[in-house]
């Protein structure tokens, strides 16, 4: 019978490249000891400063009974970052690409019963070309940063090697309401030395643990062979999963048996569920509309980086049920196990992806890492009800229109459809592509990154570019993949204004998208950009380093910001109330405007303990103008009262005679210094004359990459726009055309700006036309 065994304790760790620590008798007794998980980077990985990347080491000693000789052992990596290399007893046991899915090596043949096996494992953050992601706006925290595992498992055993799956996989053929039929599909390895006779039992129980369903087959597995066995099952009149309304879970019990031994046994859970998308209506979960209100997760928190436990993952979700969200799209990577687990369990629907986002790589023409990552993420979340939709790519169109990169991403949704035909493709384009463009047409469904309100625009162009998409493209499903704005607690004002970080204009900016939004039906799903603030080591905006701070909660999930109960107040059932900017203490005005964000139907607003006002508002949002503030302190109390249940949340200004200068950003980080790579000055009063662009010279039309790499065309670049270049995010723009980027940024790359730098640059040719 199968034993899985944690091994995550007890390790030695090595913060550098010691490539003799493979061999058997290597001494490390100076090195730290750490337990799993584990990164070498929970701190500088989010401090603003260059991160350690490179080769560390990790070393263990374990043991295997000698009462299991004659099975076969597995070690078990759910995620490791990013190229692993793996040694036992000082043999080679194989490497893994990629930081994030599950990897297993078949150790059988190195370790030595009864005795401590030496374990190495060489973990490189190093970023490489042909492995994902490249580039990024988050930290690529390095190390052994979720659990480890020892497997033994009789020599006909489910297929551990599969691509890191269970060698499980429940297909659901075709579900509705009446019925459940189902295809339960499973890889069995036989690595004795002789052929075996063995039945397959599959049994479905409900979740009170009474079998509904089973069935069984007998099958000849030649010595030496994996072979693949599909058995049909049926569930009569379902209990459909639906959502956070009825997360209901079964559980296939499969087992190989032989005569009267059971040799391996898997318990899957799952859920069964139909659904589909609507480009007029928006999503449907079992026949019935059901509205996405998503977040979009990264999996680091403070001082953790991605070394966090199972107790910070449920923490996760229940800020997440909290907010009132249905939704939640796992960026920009696989996910642990354990959290999608908890996704099936509270009825979250998941879009789940890989991390080909950015940049494709300039060597691997093919795709192969990106596809190997793709194919993980499917055979090892194939059985989650949860996920309904693969993303297949984030952003790839930073690194410039490339043939191979379009061809990548239509093989990337060729594979993931052959791969699971039973659930939607999709992939968040980068704001730039055109609403015609046959990236919208790729996948079965697609989500744009949208930054109206913060990187560029107003929050007020939402409208026109989602109706405009909408009527040019009526047969596309359509969501909103990524919106958000950074939203930092330090800083407030009673006049919030786009790019000045506070936490009033964070709010602002949330309470009119999501307006926006609610009145168009035909997007299939919304995604906060996000949940949480989290590492992304090449930012230094707002005075804060090493973060990006767009999150509805703080990095350490200390503080709730003022927009997390904007959307609770839209989402969520439960009962509050909530004084909006109480961390804007000092005030210098003698009368204030006060917000309150509440699901209640009335609210009373009192002043030092006397009624002032109440309001009904059915748009969540309570405003009281004109409190007064009295010298000194001033006590702010609201209180809802319905069914007798009282609610009350209470603040306290300070009025002061000079502004509190702590609630402003840096100087250098306001108006339009917000630290992204799209930073150009304003030449407002430059008069435009006609330019011609002709073939073989520099201009707008060119990529950055291009540009920089002529130094002639960079030293234009920097005439305009100093050290642009030496932005730690101008990498992300490396493919991307000048006007490509004007796209995203109107109001900074202003026609004044590029008639300039057309101005110039056309007088330089390119390198291939110099005579």
């Amino acid at each position: 019978m199968r034993t899985i065994t944690n091994i995550n304790d007890g390790w030695k760790f090595i913060r550098q490249d010691e490539e003799q620590a493979r061999n058997i008798f290597y001494d490390d007794g100076n090195w730290e000891n750490v337990n799993i998980p584990h990164t070498w980077n929970a701190i500088d990985g989010a401090c603003g400063q260059e991160y350690y990347k490179g080769a560390c080491w990790y070393r263990k000693e374990f043991t295997v009974d000698s009462s299991l000789k004659g099975n076969k052992v597995y070690l078990e990596f759910n995620g490791s970052n990013s190229i692993t290399d793996v040694y036992v007893n000082g043999q080679y046991m194989g490497q893994h690409r990629g930081g994030y899915s599950t990897f297993r090596f078949d150790v059988t043949e190195a370790i030595e019963y009864g005795k401590n096996n030496i374990l190495s494992v060489k973990v490189d953050n190093t970023i490489v070309d042909d492995v994902y992601p490249l580039v990024a706006d988050f930290t690529f925290y390095g190390g052994i940063y979720r659990d480890v595992n020892l497997i033994v498992v009789h020599p006909v055993h489910f297929d551990l090697l599969d691509y890191g799956s269970k060698g499980i996989y429940i297909i659901q053929d075709e579900v509705s309401k009446e019925q459940a039929s189902l295809t339960i599909k499973t890889k069995v390895v036989n690595t004795s030395i002789e052929d075996m006779k063995v039945r397959l039992w599959a049994e479905i129980l409900d979740a009170n643990g009474y079998s509904v369903s089973y069935t069984a087959k007998e099958v000849t597995i030649p010595q030496g062979e994996t072979i693949t066995v599909e058995a049909p099952i049926v569930i009569d009149h379902p209990n459909l999963w639906h959502g956070r309304e009825n997360p209901y879970i079964y559980e296939a019990k499969v087992l190989i048996t032989s005569f009267n031994d059971t040799i391996d046994e898997v318990t899957i859970p799952f859920g069964v569920r139909f659904f589909k998308i609507d480009p007029e209506n928006g999503f449907f979960l079992n026949g019935e509309h059901l509205p996405l209100k998503g977040v979009s997760r990264h999996q680091d928190r403070k001082d953790k980086g991605w070394a966090i436990s199972k107790q910070d993952e449920i923490e996760d979700m229940e800020l997440i049920k909290e907010i009132g969200a249905n939704s939640i799209r796992l960026a920009h990577y696989q996910h642990d196990q354990f959290f999608y687990e908890l996704c099936d369990k509270e009825g979250m629907v998941v879009w789940a992806e890989i991390p080909f986002i950015s940049v494709m790589s300039q060597t691997d023409l093919d795709g192969t890492n990106a596809k190997q990552q793709m194919i993980e993420l499917i055979r090892q979340n194939f059985n989650h009800p949860s996920i309904m939709f693969w993303g297949i790519q984030n952003e790839i169109q930073i690194g410039g229109d490339r043939p191979e990169t379009r061809k990548v991403v239509k093989e990337l949704n060729e594979l993931t459809k052959k791969e699971d035909p039973t659930r939607l493709t999709t992939m968040a384009n980068v704001t730039f592509v055109q609403d015609t463009d046959e990236y919208n047409y790729i996948t079965d469904v697609v989500g744009y990154n949208k930054y109206y309100g913060w990187y560029t625009g107003k929050v007020e162009d939402f409208p026109e570019w989602l109706d405009r998409y909408h009527e040019t493209n009526p047969q596309v499903g359509l969501c909103i993949s990524e919106y958000g704005a950074e939203g930092i607690v330090q800083y407030h004002s009673s006049q919030p204004k786009v790019k000045d970080y506070t936490e009033e204009y964070h709010a602002l900016y949330h309470e009119k998208v999501w307006k926006i939004f609610e009145k168009r039906p035909f997007l299939w799903a919304t995604y906060v950009w996000n949940m949480f603030d989290f590492g992304a080591n090449n930012r230094d905006e707002g005075g804060v380093k090493g973060r990006n701070n767009k999150g509805l909660i703080t990095y350490d999930r200390k503080i709730k910001k003022d927009a997390f109960y904007m959307y609770k107040a839209h989402w969520s059932d439960e009962k509050f109330v909530h004084i909006a900017s109480k961390r804007f203490v000092d005030r210098t005005d003698d009368v204030i405007t006060v917000k309150v964000y509440s699901n209640c139907n009335t609210v009373t607003l009192f002043v030092n303990g006397n009624t002032f006002q109440s309001k009904t508002d059915d748009e969540k949002v309570f405003v009281f103008e004109n409190v007064p503030l009295q010298e000194g302190i001033t006590e702010i109390k609201v209180i809802s009262n319905e069914d007798g249940i009282i609610l009350e949340d209470k603040a306290v200004f300070n009025k002061v005679a000079n502004p509190n200068t702590s609630y402003e950003a840096p100087e250098e980080d306001k108006g339009e210094a917000v630290q992204n790579w799209f930073e150009m000055p304003d030449f407002s009063d430059v008069e435009i004359e006609e330019i011609e662009i002709p073939d073989g010279v520099f201009s707008t039309r060119s990529t950055f990459g291009e540009i920089v790499a002529n130094e002639e065309a960079k030293a234009v670049l920097r005439k305009y726009f100093g050290n642009i270049d030496e932005n730690p995010m101008f990498s992300m723009t490396l493919g991307m055309t000048v006007e490509q980027v004007a796209v995203m940024a109107k109001d900074i790359y202003t026609d004044q700006v590029m008639y300039l730098l057309n101005k110039e640059l056309t007088k330089i040719k390119k390198p291939d036309t110099k005579k």
